[in-house]
């Protein structure tokens, strides 16, 4: 099987994924714009693997080898050699679009382009290459090393072969895949928490419960590892926002529409754990 993987972006997810392809043996070319947040991205790469050799999960020479594996790089022609490039950009599509008006030009024919966004339809990203069956979701969950699913989608034109090389992928890194046959904005698991999350901020914010109480609910109603206002505040309110927004452009159904102090939370900046504040305090 094809060994070859660039990863563009080099934030959380980037690095997540970098760094799980690594240690199951991939080469990888992890790109950004700027230095720093290459210097950023592989630090936290590093970091996470000493956690893991701490805790006794991961040999200290397999750590070393895997981070061997990783080379980084603002060049996007580093792309060249890869057979699967996973782009995770921020959740813009014209951004998207022109990463993969650029991948087209640059890698070659056989390799598999794939997108980490977990809402923007990938029919739309694809349309920007002259390959669109060549195209496919590959969403991930965070923190990578930690999550276990990969949510494959298939645009409109991608072909088998492209989503069978994806799951290949996928599943040589550790994750257990499911696959969105149709697509539609939002896909399936972001569909559902953005629904979950947007009815659960309305009854916060009508008073209805306390964000503790909510979640709990869920935890202990529903059997949910974490309530949905602990989600958003994990994940970000702002990129939840962004999602559940991308969803209700594409859908115009109501109950995607983010409630009034979604937005003004994210105005604030009180966007979660990376803040300090969210529905709670960090």
């Amino acid at each position: 099987m094809a060994k070859k993987l660039a990863v563009i972006g080099a934030g959380l997810m980037g690095s997540g994924i970098a760094q799980v392809s690594a240690q199951a043996g991939w080469d990888v070319v992890l790109r950004d714009v700027t230095d720093e947040a290459l210097a950023r991205g592989k630090g936290g790469i590093e970091a996470s693997y000493e956690k893991f050799v701490a805790k006794g999960k991961l040999a200290a020479s397999d750590a070393e080898q895997a981070l061997a594996r990783i080379t980084t790089t603002t060049d996007l022609e580093a792309t060249a050699e890869a057979d699967i490039v996973v782009e995770a950009v921020f959740e813009r599509i014209d951004v998207k679009r022109e990463i993969f008006q650029t991948l087209d030009k640059l890698v070659k024919d056989e390799a598999v382009l794939a997108s980490n966004t977990s809402a923007i339809p990938i029919t739309k990203i694809a349309a920007a290459t002259s390959r669109p069956e060549r195209v496919v979701g590959a969403h991930f969950f965070s923190p990578v090393p930690m999550m276990q699913l990969c949510e494959l989608v298939r645009g409109y034109k991608t072909s088998d072969e492209t989503l069978a090389t994806a799951r290949e992928f996928a599943e040589s890194v550790g994750k257990t895949c499911v696959v969105v046959n149709r697509d539609v904005a939002g896909f399936v698991t972001t569909r559902l928490i953005s629904a979950l999350v947007v009815e659960a901020t309305k009854l916060y914010e009508s008073g209805v419960a306390s964000a503790e109480d909510i979640d709990t609910a869920c935890k202990l109603g529903f059997g949910h590892a974490m309530g949905p206002l602990a989600t958003a505040d994990l994940t970000g309110i702002d990129i939840l926002m962004h999602a559940t927004d991308n969803i209700y452009t594409e859908s115009q159904d109501e109950k995607f529409a983010p409630p009034e102090i979604m937005r003004r939370m994210v105005d604030a900046g009180d966007i979660g754990r990376k803040s300090g504040q969210g529905f709670y305090t960090h």
